[in-house]
């Protein structure tokens, strides 16, 4: 088995309420320095070592994203 991570994320372009409402919301909880906040998405999939990289590709570009919208990065992480 592996374990792999998919991090989506709107993609710079579009514009990203959640994330502008933490933003906004920092200073005024006393956090200072922080200019900028996007909200994604984060998936971990056990798989097994059969499934190749491109399935992985289908699978976060078809299922988990919209890549109209999003951004996606697919990697392998060590368990």
């Amino acid at each position: 088995m592996a374990r792999v991570v998919v991090d989506v994320m709107p993609k710079p372009e579009i514009l990203d309420p959640q994330g502008q409402a933490v933003a906004n919301a920092l200073p005024r909880l006393g956090f200072a320095g922080v200019s900028d906040v996007r909200q994604g998405k984060h998936f971990e999939l056990e798989v097994d070592d059969s499934v190749d990289d491109r399935t992985l590709e289908r699978i976060a570009e078809g299922f988990l994203s919209n890549p109209v919208v999003e951004d996606f990065v697919v990697r392998r992480v060590e368990s």
